[in-house]
């Protein structure tokens, strides 16, 4: 068992203790990023950039409540959810079912993810199909993440993070000296707060889908604990070592959330630029098969044909890094609420790993079995994005229970930090009512 540790004092040390945003920034950029923001591009031009912005900074201190949650009980996601108050239903508290009906399109959000993959490498590699691709992208999913813990999953997120980011921005960089360039006006145009009704419903999904989402904000719990911040930290006895430990390693998890925040907003903001700039210029959006090769125009119409290649790269990174990651997060959720549920144990740490070893070959071939039959990615990832939206309403809630009713009083944060909470609260919920309006027909 791990002993408590003291956390390091200095920006340098604590760098040493980052990893859980690795893995949330890998989640990320794949589906959000890749489908879901440039096809937002493509359909509004840079008028809805803002709705990008916004969904990328303003959730970040709900998944800030969920990393200290973990650091104070020890315990998952799941398992703190049914301890919620309010109404259960058999074993398990209502958000857990609430969550659990909403799993259907969600499936069909990372199933889009597997067709994207495999349509990246059907371009890379025509001799074999897409949907023998799929399979064999789950295959090897599945592979990787059934004896992968922690470590591994933390440093494949890495590697991936650095190349498609490389590639995303150099290509932002190089679109700037083709026609297509991004002007200072468009960004004044993106920042002007509007949201035609036509764009309403991907950028409803866009909302849900980009930066941080309802799931990883969830996910995030898991990968702290696995790091091993809970355990530095040591067990809650109340005590004032455990207190300052316990804020010690609350601001290694804030340094954490904090960079992988930067990256994913800088490439999330990319992404949606080249949209823009390129596809809606050109009046092209992505749809069904075509969506990759619609999406490389972004690249071989500023650049020239030899950056097909650069795409394929960017793509194939940014959207198996989703896959990679969400196999093993999915794993570890529905572990766990199959747990609280009775149908599957997951309280020790074997029934766990055995619990995860199960899930990580079931949801890759779930995935493709679903993009084999809808076969149609940008609408399961823009389907999936809405149920993030609506996901994200309850882990608002849950937010501020744990912020209010369960944080510890030695822990309590800045005023400054509550003014923080209160605009992410505020800015989702106006964003939400403001999409769910716009979609209700009026007389």
């Amino acid at each position: 068992m791990q002993q408590p540790l003291d956390p390091p004092k200095s920006i340098a040390g604590q760098l040493k203790y980052l990893g859980p945003g690795f893995i949330m920034s890998a989640a990320i950029v794949g589906s959000g990023e890749l489908i879901a923001t440039t096809t937002l591009g493509a359909k509004a031009g840079f008028v809805t950039f803002w709705v990008i912005l916004v969904s990328c900074l303003v959730k970040v201190t709900l998944q800030l409540e969920f990393g200290k949650n973990a650091i104070y009980t020890g315990t998952f996601t799941m398992y703190n959810f049914n301890r919620l108050p309010g109404l259960r239903l058999g074993r398990a508290h209502w958000s857990i079912w609430l969550w659990l009906s909403l799993q259907g399109l969600k499936l069909l959000q990372v199933g889009g993810i597997v067709g994207g993959v495999a349509i990246v490498l059907n371009m890379a590699f025509p001799a074999l199909s897409v949907d023998i691709w799929s399979l064999m992208a789950a295959l090897v999913t599945a592979l990787l993440v059934y004896r992968g813990y922690y470590g591994l999953v933390e440093k494949g997120s890495l590697v991936m993070i650095v190349l498609f980011s490389s590639v995303v921005l150099i290509s932002l960089g190089l679109l700037q000296g083709t026609p297509f360039a991004v002007r200072w006006q468009d960004i004044q145009e993106g920042l002007s707060f509007n949201l035609p009704p036509e764009a309403v419903l991907v950028a409803f999904g866009a909302f849900g889908i980009t930066g941080v989402g309802g799931d990883e904000i969830m996910y995030y719990n898991y990968w702290c604990i696995e790091k091993g911040y809970a355990a530095y930290a040591g067990p809650n006895d109340g005590s004032a070592a455990w207190a300052a430990r316990a804020k010690g390693w609350i601001k290694v998890m804030y340094l954490d959330a904090l960079l992988s925040m930067i990256v994913y907003t800088i490439v999330t903001a990319a992404f949606y630029l080249l949209g823009a700039a390129v596809l809606h210029r050109s009046g092209e959006v992505p749809e069904g098969y075509q969506m990759i090769g619609v999406l490389s125009r972004i690249f071989t119409e500023t650049l020239g044909p030899w950056a097909e290649t650069l795409f394929l790269v960017g793509a194939f990174t940014a959207l198996y890094s989703t896959l990679f990651t969400a196999t093993a997060s999915w794993a570890r959720v529905w572990g766990d609420a199959f747990g609280q549920l009775g149908w599957l144990p997951f309280g020790s740490v074997k029934e766990r790993r055995r619990s995860i070893a199960i899930f990580s070959w079931v949801f890759p071939f779930a995935w493709c079995a679903f993009f084999l039959f809808f076969q149609s990615p940008v609408m399961m990832v823009i389907l999936g994005g809405v149920a993030t939206s609506v996901l994200l309403l309850l882990i608002l809630w849950v937010a501020w229970v744990y912020r209010y009713r369960e944080l510890p009083k030695s822990l309590t944060p800045s005023r400054l930090y509550d003014v923080f909470f209160w605009l992410s609260v505020a800015s989702i919920l106006i964003v939400s009512a403001y999409g769910v309006w716009q979609v209700i027909p009026h007389s």
